[in-house]
């Protein structure tokens, strides 16, 4: 049986890597909404932080990562703030 030929493999690999790439968001996103329901049940990040073993920082950034993320693809939407 003949190799795929390089460009075919490379394409795969492409489409493969923006398959990852979207699994990884849609998981970010559903982690951030765990963690802003894991605030809402503890009172702070910090708290949050200190159940998980994490620090507040990883957990901020992880919200704010997603807070801008949710921003840029709905520029409308209002925030609960």
């Amino acid at each position: 049986m003949e190799p795929k030929p390089w460009r075919n493999r490379v394409r795969d690999e492409e489409q493969l890597l923006a398959q990852l790439n979207q699994l990884a968001s849609e998981s970010a996103s559903r982690r951030a909404e765990a963690l802003r329901e894991g605030v809402a049940e503890l009172g702070s990040v910090a708290n949050v932080a200190r159940d998980l073993g994490r620090s507040w920082q990883a957990i901020d950034q992880a919200l704010k990562r997603d807070e801008r993320k949710r921003k840029a693809t709905n520029p409308d939407a209002t925030t609960t703030e």
